[in-house]
């Protein structure tokens, strides 16, 4: 893990990176120290992973470009771009998997008939996360669009469901509104354990 002080030194370092990954927390605190030692243990034990951490108090400048409101908070970037945030301190073997894609590879090379699922979020909301999160955990591959930034896929969620609102998600063509966790399941045949 490499601390990012100044936002034009990181944009050009996650520019080069295809993926990269931005934790800002607040050195101190339980919860963003927990998620400090998870992903300082998970980078460790291997060195493939591009993580970048930085105290949000300390260089304000980072978090605040990105919209960040809230931590700790973990940015996923895709050649520079943001892609998605993940907030909260998760177990090691979350942050494993994320990092190497395990989750979706294994999905999609099991199971190459999984309806598609698009999520339509933005990055400071939470029950987008949780969405977000629920598809990981149960091993669902999805394309997240960030309404904030894509105006012309938030004009065509609207024109479909007529809600303004996120988290919305089309799976398979059909349209859930908010995190319904019931009809997610059904609509994905995810059984309970």
């Amino acid at each position: 893990m490499k601390e990012a002080k100044a936002l034009k030194e990181l944009q050009e370092l996650l520019s080069n990176k295809t993926k990269a990954y931005l934790l800002v927390y607040k050195k101190g605190n339980a919860v963003n120290d927990c998620a400090f030692s998870t992903l300082k243990e998970v980078s460790e034990n291997s060195q493939k992973y591009e993580i970048y951490y930085v105290d949000a108090p300390r260089f304000p400048e980072i978090h605040q470009h990105y919209g960040i409101t809230s931590a700790p908070s973990l940015l996923v970037f895709e050649r520079g771009v943001l892609k998605d945030v993940i907030k909260g301190c998760h177990d090691k073997q979350f942050f494993t998997q994320l990092f190497e894609n395990a989750v979706y590879a294994q999905r999609v090379k099991d199971n190459p008939q999984q309806k598609s699922v698009t999520v339509y979020s933005t990055p400071s909301c939470p029950w987008c996360n949780t969405l977000k999160s629920f598809l990981r955990k149960n091993s669902i591959a999805f394309t997240d669009i960030d309404v904030s930034r894509d105006h012309e896929a938030a004009r065509q969620m609207v024109a479909a469901t007529g809600q303004q609102g996120v988290p919305q998600a089309n799976i398979g063509g059909e349209w859930v509104v908010g995190f319904d966790q019931q009809k997610i399941k059904r609509l994905l045949n995810i059984q309970t354990q």
